[in-house]
């Protein structure tokens, strides 16, 4: 059962010790995960349960898209725009710059600058980091523009559903696929939360361990579609985030440990 805060009603049995982070260890070691370990002492650890791998030029072209027929990109994220511009250096594709880039967020608009000259050329993005808010964006500059969407063979179809009901002339690209690691060895390690960041985290999980056993392992997830990936692998969800009161992973994960420690 799931609270109002969307956090576990569950009342932890134990103390929480050692937490997973499925991604990269931060660049940063200003990140807030450090700070998270150092006030409550506990041991963070980091490892990506899923890898990007970009599709080969010869398996782009089979998909018949002639990338300068487009006005106009839309990136969801950074690795869209690393494998768009990839693919364009390996085809020998140069991108009109009277091309207009619509972004999910402002630092995926800002990442175009190890791409393009940022200041020559339209960029647009969401005003705060949904789809929702980059698709009315999108809205005010739809008119008599070709969109290309730069995407990986696992993606929501919420955007594609926007051109179509808005009669919108535009194609996806297939230009990187999500990829499983095996994780049997991290988790020999025994960890008292896994938080997860996709639903391809979760795939990567139960492939490792088809037949894996919550039993007293916290799970936390960010993002609905997280979310619900958690709940339909029959798992039970303790952390959520992004709440209200929780709009970073950091944040869900101290409120859940200040509970638990009886920290202020």
């Amino acid at each position: 059962m799931t609270s109002k805060t969307g956090q576990s009603n569950q009342v932890p049995a134990k103390k929480i010790r050692r937490i997973l982070i499925s991604q990269p260890r931060p660049d940063n070691e200003k990140s807030p995960y450090f700070d998270l370990a150092k006030k409550y002492g506990v041991e963070i650890d980091f490892y990506p349960f899923i890898r990007v791998e970009g599709i080969s030029a010869k398996e782009f072209r089979k998909q018949r898209i002639d990338i300068q027929q487009y006005t106009a990109v839309v990136f969801t994220s950074r690795n869209a725009v690393d494998h768009f511009f990839r693919i364009c250096d390996e085809l020998k594709v140069k991108v009109s710059q009277d091309c207009k880039y619509f972004c999910i967020t402002e630092a995926v608009a800002l990442y175009l600058q190890k791409f393009i000259l940022y200041r020559k050329r339209k960029v647009f993005y969401g005003a705060d980091g949904t789809t929702r808010s980059l698709l009315d964006v999108i809205a005010k500059h739809k008119q008599n523009e070709k969109f290309l969407l730069p995407c990986s063979d696992q993606h929501k179809k919420d955007i594609q559903e926007f051109f179509e009901q808005n009669h919108c002339e535009y194609a996806t690209a297939t230009l990187y696929r999500t990829v499983s690691n095996d994780v049997r060895e991290v988790l020999k390690k025994g960890y008292d939360v896994i938080v997860f960041f996709s639903p391809a985290g979760v795939k990567s999980l139960l492939e490792s361990f088809p037949q894996f056993q919550q039993n007293g392992t916290y799970i936390g997830a960010f993002g609905a579609t997280t979310s619900q990936a958690v709940e339909e692998a029959g798992l039970r969800l303790d952390i959520r985030a992004p709440l209200p009161e929780a709009p970073s992973m950091v944040s869900a994960l101290d409120l859940y440990l200040q509970k638990l420690y009886h920290k202020k």
